[in-house]
């Protein structure tokens, strides 16, 4: 494996430990995660329940034999562990370079207590190097993503782009496109997180601000415990 891969591994296997016997467990999306389930499994814990934020990660715990539970069958979730696209100042994110960022945000909202996990190039002083993912619903997503370019002309930012594959446009679980914004810099995340969400078609965005109760990041000398 590359260091990147060492880390992720790492990062993951360190969260895992914090999982007890009787919690509801979020469980994120991405490859550093998927290092997260495979731990957890590992663990062979006798009374958890896991809630996945994608069909993929749904389909690994099944693999290793996660109990999996829906979203809407539990109260609260006692601890979600998720990947992160880049770690800012105070915690703040980006996520949703799996195209799972409305089902992870879903998941963080209703948690207790949520941890990111990542290796050591994912932290860095200013979000927006990493393409923001702005998830919008199907239906006029071309005049949407008009209006998405206004705003981004507001925060001098670069229009956002309809992600595509090769299999053509990428639909995520819930039947919804993503535009991305590669900005390269965002100084103010806060106000431009309200923006977006402000737009009649967007569903939700990559923008994930105090949120995160805690960072676990692999690096070459050990796994570094980031808090806000």
């Amino acid at each position: 494996m590359s260091s990147a891969d060492d880390q992720k591994r790492a990062s993951g296997e360190t969260a895992a430990q914090l999982v007890e016997n009787g919690m509801v467990v979020g469980l994120g999306t991405g490859s550093t995660a998927a290092w997260f389930v495979k731990a957890l499994a590992a663990r062979k814990l006798t009374d958890i329940k896991g809630v996945p934020t994608s069909d993929a990660t749904a389909a690994l715990a099944r693999e290793l034999g996660i109990p999996l539970v829906a979203l809407d069958d539990v109260k609260t979730i006692d601890l979600t562990v998720d990947g992160a696209d880049e770690i800012g100042p105070g915690l703040s994110l980006i996520k949703g370079g799996g195209a799972a960022l409305l089902r992870e945000k879903l998941v963080w909202e209703a948690s207790t207590r949520c941890v990111a996990i990542a290796d050591a190039a994912k932290r860095v002083p200013a979000l927006g190097k990493f393409p923001l993912p702005i998830e919008v619903v199907r239906f006029g997503h071309v005049h949407t993503g008009h209006r998405l370019a206004d705003i981004a002309a507001e925060f001098d930012l670069p229009p956002p782009r309809l992600r595509t594959a090769e299999r053509g446009v990428v639909v995520t679980d819930g039947g919804n496109l993503i535009y991305d914004m590669a900005s390269g810099r965002i100084d103010e995340p806060a106000a431009l997180a309200t923006a977006l969400k402000s737009v009649t078609g967007v569903v939700d965005h990559g923008l994930f601000l105090d949120l995160a109760d805690e960072a676990l990041v692999g690096t070459d000398e050990g796994v570094v415990r980031l808090v806000p």
